[in-house]
């Protein structure tokens, strides 16, 4: 895949500029409003009334800066454990609300951060310690697994950090153990939301991400969870780079 090189016009820095000043703003007043009052409900009403706030940026983010989505493919009925490519921090909004009720692996430094990090930790989150990767890996597992136990999907980025478009990270395949231990279907997920939500910029540039949901694998029949992460990262690449490349620029989600 060729090196992504966007170009960052004038309109697009000042509607992100505007996208910033308000981001914050509208994460103090949702927070200061909600937190209070859901902080002793059961944990799928909880996450269910916490994820407006997910709704809320994804809407700014469309009028503000022009960047809308499209999904094509469809989540099983039954509790999984999501694997999804990570080029920006968008998909750690979408996600966690189109996959909902779901609890995601991020970095534990997150849940510091005022109001934002508050309303997190109150959704479930598996906080991991990236300085102590065995550590992180223990409690990816036994977490994920307790949650899985309690109805909740869990959503993993295999890479561990944001990659920037055209490039590709190891895959852990701490996802992967996970679903054949639980015996729960293993879900890839691609997109192309680097595209639109730069990497280390602060610019959001217009148009539509596309996300495509692969098709579930079953894992009752897997007890190798190295060929299991090979085999969803091999579809999760090709399929990003198909995206990039204008396949499904055509396709609406009806037509999958």
């Amino acid at each position: 895949m060729e090196q992504f090189s966007p170009k960052i016009g004038f309109l697009p820095f000042i509607r992100s500029v505007i996208f910033y000043l308000f981001y914050p703003l509208f994460s103090i007043i949702f927070c200061t409003l909600t937190i209070p009052f859901v902080f002793y409900m059961p944990l799928e009403k909880r996450i269910k009334i916490l994820i407006n706030w997910n709704k809320v940026i994804m809407w700014w983010l469309r009028v503000c800066c022009g960047v809308n989505y499209k999904v094509i493919g469809n989540l099983p009925e039954e509790k999984f454990v999501a694997v999804a490519k990570h080029q920006s921090q968008w998909e750690t909004y979408f996600l966690q609300l189109h996959l909902a009720p779901t609890s995601i692996v991020l970095k534990k430094e997150l849940l510091k951060l005022p109001f934002f990090g508050w309303g997190l930790s109150l959704e479930a989150p598996i906080a991991i310690d990236r300085s102590n990767p065995r550590a992180a890996i223990k409690d990816i597992m036994s977490q994920g697994l307790a949650y899985l136990s309690q109805g909740l999907n869990v959503l993993i980025f295999p890479e561990g950090t944001r990659v920037a478009v055209g490039e590709k990270g190891r895959y852990a395949r701490s996802g992967a153990e996970m679903a054949i231990k639980a015996g729960v279907p293993l879900v890839p997920i691609a997109h192309n939301s680097g595209e639109h939500w730069l990497n280390k910029h602060f610019v959001k540039l217009p148009g539509t991400i596309t996300v495509v949901i692969g098709d579930a694998i079953n894992t009752e029949a897997h007890n190798n969870s190295k060929a299991l992460c090979n085999q969803s990262e091999d579809w999760i690449e090709k399929t990003v780079s198909e995206i990039s490349a204008g396949q499904y620029a055509e396709l609406n989600p009806k037509e999958y």
